[in-house]
């Protein structure tokens, strides 16, 4: 079974997931933190809880997704994951950080998905292709825990925007459309911001999701 833990982190209020199976094989997803204490705290969590860090995924790669990816290599020698759409975004970050007048560690060279599904302790982890926020953002899904990881795709009672570059709302619908929409009701999201909901729950009350 699969067991979640977020964090909130950064000025822009990111979640940052563990993910981890029995055996304690662990996937750090979207790491956002950005001051030493949510560096530490993210530290302290995996200790207490005994997990094996083994993988650092990102669903994409906007700034504050990826503040924690060199934290997160140089403490557990893990190389980000990414959807290879995404690599031009992630070229980008120290840009947009300067623009914010944010500090930002330069994320190490990071490593491509190459397969439709990623194992971690022997659960798998579907990879849906699901751009729009993003020109290659991903999420994660998980049928047999009923779990998603929506990254900026959808939020309870929202979608992602649109008006950064690279994105695109047309696409974005489509990929609500066609990859989240068709799961069952009672799988529950976990999105890259505010809190947790359900498909079900997106499908009666999302004003952005209407007719669909």
């Amino acid at each position: 079974m699969l067991q979640v833990h977020k964090f909130t982190f950064s000025p822009f209020q990111e979640n940052t997931y563990l993910l981890w199976a029995e055996n304690k094989d662990c996937a750090i997803i979207d790491p956002g933190c950005y001051e030493k204490n949510e560096e530490n705290l993210l530290q302290k969590t995996i200790q207490e809880k005994d997990l094996n860090p083994k993988l650092l995924l990102n669903t994409h790669c906007h700034l504050d997704h990826v503040f924690g990816n060199q934290f997160v290599h140089r403490t557990y020698g893990l190389d980000p994951l990414i959807h290879p759409l995404e690599e031009i975004v992630l070229t980008s970050v120290p840009r947009a950080a300067n623009m914010y007048g944010l500090n930002y560690t330069p994320s190490p060279k990071p490593k491509f998905y190459e397969d439709k599904e990623i194992s971690l302790g022997g659960e798998k982890l579907k990879i849906l292709f699901v751009p729009g926020h993003s020109p290659g953002h991903v999420a994660f899904y998980n049928k047999a825990n009923g779990i998603l990881l929506s990254g900026d795709v959808l939020f309870k009672q929202s979608i992602g925007r649109t008006d950064l570059p690279g994105g695109n709302m047309d696409q974005l619908m489509k990929s609500i459309s066609e990859e989240l929409m068709p799961l069952p009701d009672e799988t529950k999201v976990y999105a890259g911001h505010m809190e947790d909901t359900s498909i079900g729950e997106e499908k009666r009350f999302n004003p952005f999701l209407r007719g669909m």
